[in-house]
């Protein structure tokens, strides 16, 4: 049984047609013949890393679509002559690395002499993979304007060396309808080899390279079950973009979690597309390691279409258990070098909202990615609630998201006690928080105070018992009853040495 996830090859297209915009019409290329100097390629591979940048996975014409990392690598066969020649190899993809490009010929039956990547960047990209190619170049009215080799393909125009006159002449065509192609062409950068064969025939060669304008993230679903507790169903998987200028089909996939550092080298609009199994194997990815990273491979060959954003399972969707939490919390986890005893010196905030957090245990090490929150709505329709990003997560950890503000639940803070004993050393600073809540049910909320003045502190007194304590955090469970209020009392108790000089 395939799973439905990924996808049997396509069988084979018509040849395209490729609009692009010149002077007069649209441009046409047509594919009628075979006979390119390398075979399409075959046993393909793909190692990706991650890449938040909204731009790969967006329906936008972005301009940063060439950031994400990816390493190709691909068998390419070479039909060859006996000595020195030049072979290109066409359809890469638009943002190759020139410098990261690597080439081996099985059997050392060729020698390579030198290589040139072809840029394969803007409209003319698909015209400059037929160069020095046989074409065809019609009018606007189908009429045959010249036959024979392409030299140039520019916003000037066409120049073709035309052998379908007598003296070969080379004409420069400003005006036209389509070019026919007899070989095949490619939309991408092109490679141009200068090798030295030791014998005719043909030969496989192990070509690798990086290219960006490809990358990967996680995609979370969290579907929370009906109830007081919190359990969800948790869907994970990966989500792949491909803006790199070319399509990619049948191709082995390795996704790679975490963050190496990666030294970035120096579109059209995506569509959802939904990759189908090829193999009847496992329907989830193999999990590994690779040094201090996590890896995914994909158990089926995958099509990658340019212009996409692929989607497969990470793990199968289970259900979660989860913790909620409307939290209230003012200040931060910070230490001043010496005691501040200024009234105003801290501002200690009063916000009024209070945030909607979610948190939940990590079954299994989950890569960095978005996690969109659902609730039900009263006519049982999974509706939005928030999304939070999840960071890379090992198993067995918490991962903690924010998902937004309360409508229902507000809070305001006021100082109520402020007093400095400099000879004592003391300071006392108390505040009192009242909570509203306009909603139908009571509501529980979880008040976090980070006391800021000195490291040195107690609670000297509070309305509430604290839920708990840390060197640098007072937490209480406050209950506010359904279209009421609550109100919260707290007194700290600052205390230094004579050695510690007390800011003013």
């Amino acid at each position: 049984m395939r799973h439905p996830y990924y996808r049997r090859r396509p069988p084979e297209r018509s040849s395209p047609v490729i609009p692009l915009p010149l002077r007069t019409l649209a441009l046409a290329i047509a594919t009628t013949a075979s006979a390119a100097a390398t075979a399409a390629t075959a046993g393909t591979s793909l190692t990706l890393y991650r890449s938040d940048d909204n731009a790969l996975y967006s329906a936008g014409d972005s301009g940063s679509v060439q950031s994400g990392h990816a390493v190709a690598r691909e068998t390419r066969q070479l039909d060859l002559k006996a000595g020195a020649q030049d072979v290109s190899l066409d359809g890469l993809p638009q943002y190759v690395d020139p410098e990261t490009i690597a080439l081996s010929v099985d059997g050392d039956a060729a020698k390579v002499l030198s290589q040139r990547l072809r840029l394969g960047q803007g409209q003319y990209a698909a015209l400059g993979s037929l160069i020095g190619q046989p074409v065809d170049v019609t009018g606007p009215n189908g009429e045959t304007l010249a036959s024979g080799t392409l030299l140039r393909a520019d916003g000037s125009g066409l120049m073709v060396r035309d052998t379908s006159t007598p003296n070969e002449r080379t004409a420069l065509i400003r005006e036209y309808g389509a070019v026919k192609a007899h070989g095949v062409f490619q939309a991408g950068s092109g490679l141009q080899l200068r090798v030295d064969a030791a014998h005719a025939g043909k030969a496989n060669a192990s070509l690798s390279y990086s290219t960006s304008g490809l990358g990967w993230r996680a995609a979370y679903v969290g579907t929370l079950a009906p109830g007081d507790g919190c359990k969800m169903q948790f869907e994970s998987r990966a989500s792949i973009a491909n803006r790199s200028g070319r399509d990619w089909n049948n191709v082995q996939l390795m996704l790679v979690a975490g963050e190496p550092q990666l030294t970035p080298s120096p579109g059209p609009r995506p569509v959802m597309f939904n990759a189908r199994a090829k193999t009847a194997d496992a329907a989830l990815p193999e999990q590994s390691t690779l040094a201090d990273y996590r890896t995914y491979s994909l158990p089926g060959l995958v099509d990658l279409p340019d212009g996409s954003v692929t989607q497969v399972p990470l793990y199968a969707t289970r259900s979660v258990a989860c913790e909620r939490t409307s939290l209230y919390e003012t200040g931060a986890t910070w230490t001043p070098p010496q005691p501040i005893i200024g009234r105003d010196a801290i501002n200690n905030g009063s916000p009024e909202g209070i945030v909607s957090t979610l948190q939940l245990r990590a079954f299994d090490s989950l890569p960095a990615g978005n996690l969109r929150v659902l609730s039900a709505d009263r006519n049982g329709t999974p509706q939005l609630i928030g999304s939070g990003r999840i960071n890379d997560t090992p198993k067995g950890s918490d991962a903690h998201i924010t998902l937004g503000t309360s409508f229902d639940l507000r809070a305001s803070r006021e100082r109520t006690v402020f007093t400095v004993d400099k000879n004592g050393h003391t300071l006392d600073e108390g505040f009192r928080t009242t909570f509203t809540n306009a909603g139908d049910t009571p509501r529980t909320i979880t008040v976090r105070e980070h006391p800021q003045r000195w490291r040195q502190w107690t609670l000297a007194s509070s309305s509430s018992k604290p839920s708990a304590q840390t060197t640098d955090t007072l937490e209480f469970k406050v209950t506010v009853p359904a279209n009421g209020t609550t109100t919260l009392d707290y007194v700290v108790r600052y205390q230094w040495t004579a050695d510690d000089q007390p800011q003013g």
